[in-house]
């Protein structure tokens, strides 16, 4: 995610370099295996977390590890406890409990070391009644039926160019460059079944960062019967060499999460979303599209843009996004205990020159959370309860906040790149809505409306 994702992978990955006893040495590397005592991680407001912290590896000679410190935050930044843990004879134990729904997050560091953690443990508390921080901005809907209106008085003038090189057999694959808002366009790529009539379409968007389209992204997916959309977040070419994207990323694009954030009409994040529902548009107007099916999809910035283009597009079928970032961003504002998430746009990270005012004003447009509230299709959500990304309260307040059919997979051993294959039950129950969804079955919703991948 840009520059600012160093501070989130940093965070939570758990391999680190620790210590010889008595002092921890920088060149010997070890891992940690944090696990709650309920395996899902899921607790009802005012219980008792208690993870058990040990050596990932048995083998590990426990005398070199030394003092241990940790922390339990609420939602990432309220401090609930603080300590050292020592595993020279074996495992240790931390708890942790709050009164209110919400996350707990167990972080443990080196003592002298950097500050990063080295091993993170998450829990959930009452995560159904996890609510959005405050309501969206009063005109929120007529200011998006605006922008609807100013997008639709640009011609889509789709340009298709087809290319040959590198699809599976019995796929067809184009660049596409379509007309958005402002003299700006949206650039993506396009793949279908080479022989048929009509399919069922998938559109694709991206995480955050400045980088070329994987071709694979919607070859694999027609190879599979769909007619699949995948757009950049930016309006470049999709196919340059990395050093182009390098250049844009450290130059025009630089912190672009930032650009016009102190004024919604200058937003950067209009014209990504608005060419989102441009894609979705442009989707449904082909003839090749068998009118029935339209899925919107997209994981962390991907996200965001998914729950805006559900919202703003009605004839999006289904809404599949995975850790979707942009959720709740007024959390901290609301409460000091909440940790900022990706954008980070309340935080003071990036430019300095920012007015506060005007910034926290301009959020709420763009919040995915208010976009949620407003999805008319079945939805399938999922959230990491060690990701310091997308927050899970601001993921699960999201989600809670959907009027209509919808499944949460909560992964409970997830930080927000799924580290360890930590994201694999989104990975099968995405699947598993795909392909109910081309076959026009119901939708596999467990009964309770979750699922919960545990900690091993």
């Amino acid at each position: 995610m840009n520059s600012l994702t160093r501070y989130a992978t940093i965070a939570l990955i758990l391999l680190s370099c620790l210590a010889a006893s008595p002092e921890v040495r920088a060149d010997e590397a070890i891992a940690l295996s944090i696990t709650p005592d309920r395996k899902d991680g899921l607790y009802s407001s005012g219980d008792t977390v208690t993870w058990t912290v040990d050596l990932a590896d048995a083998k590990a000679d426990r005398t070199k590890i030394g003092l241990l410190e940790y922390t339990v935050k609420k939602d990432g930044e309220g401090v609930v406890s603080s300590g050292q843990i020592d595993l020279s004879a074996g495992p240790a134990t931390v708890a942790g409990s709050r009164a209110e729904p919400g996350a707990l997050m167990l972080s443990v560091r080196k003592p002298g070391g950097n500050g990063l953690p080295i091993g993170v443990g998450g829990g959930m508390f009452d995560w159904q009644k996890v609510q959005l921080s405050q309501p969206a901005p009063a005109d929120f809907d007529s200011f998006w039926s605006e922008k609807l209106k100013e997008l639709a008085a640009v011609p889509v003038n789709p340009v298709l160019q087809k290319a040959e090189a590198a699809n599976p057999p019995g796929t067809d694959y184009y660049k596409v460059t379509l007309d958005n808002i402002r003299g700006t366009h949206v650039q993506g790529q396009l793949a279908r079944p080479t022989t048929g009539e009509k399919f069922p379409a998938v559109l694709i968007l991206q995480y955050a960062g400045v980088y070329p389209l994987k071709k694979d992204e919607v070859t694999n997916r027609a190879a599979k019967g769909w007619l699949a959309l995948n757009i950049s977040a930016h309006d470049l070419p999709i196919d340059e060499p990395e050093d182009f994207y390098k250049q844009k990323k450290d130059g025009d694009l630089k912190n672009y999460v930032y650009m016009g954030s102190e004024d919604r009409e200058q937003s950067y994040f209009l014209r990504m979303l608005l060419g989102c529902v441009r894609a979705a548009e442009y989707l449904a107007s082909r003839p090749d599209w068998d009118g029935k099916t339209l899925i919107v999809t997209g994981t962390s910035q991907g996200g965001l843009q998914g729950f805006a283009t559900a919202a703003l597009f009605p004839k999006a079928t289904g809404l599949m996004v995975n850790v979707p970032a942009g959720c709740d961003v007024y959390g901290p504002k609301a409460n000091p205990a909440r940790a900022f998430g990706w954008p980070y746009w309340l935080s003071n990270w990036g430019p300095r020159d920012r007015d506060p005012a005007r910034v926290a004003t301009t959020a709420g447009y763009f919040d995915a959370a208010y976009f949620a509230a407003r999805v008319k299709c079945p939805s399938l959500v999922s959230v990491g309860l060690i990701d310091d990304t997308s927050r899970p309260f601001g993921v699960i307040a999201a989600f809670n906040a959907i009027q209509a059919p919808k499944e949460l997979i909560i992964m409970t051993r997830s930080n927000h790149h799924g580290t360890g294959g930590a994201q694999g039950l989104y990975m099968v129950e995405s699947a598993n809505w795909l392909a109910a969804l081309q076959q026009g079955k119901p939708l596999p919703i467990s009964p309770e409306g979750f699922r919960v991948d545990p900690f091993k």
